[in-house]
């Protein structure tokens, strides 16, 4: 068995372009994720994100 070297955003990219009608704007990142310094980890949702969390 091969070692896959492909970094986390390329299988995700590839993943999420695979579909037959998929694009690029499907693999587009949606989150953002910063830490602070005392390691509280804060993750907000991009604004111009085409999927969002809640209701529709």
């Amino acid at each position: 068995m091969m070692a896959d070297k492909r970094s986390f955003e390329e299988k995700r990219h590839d993943q999420l372009t695979t579909a037959p009608k998929s694009t690029e704007d499907d693999a587009a990142p949606r989150i953002e994720v910063t830490e602070t310094r005392d390691g509280t980890k804060r993750i907000d949702i991009l604004p111009d994100a085409e999927v969002r969390p809640g209701k529709a």
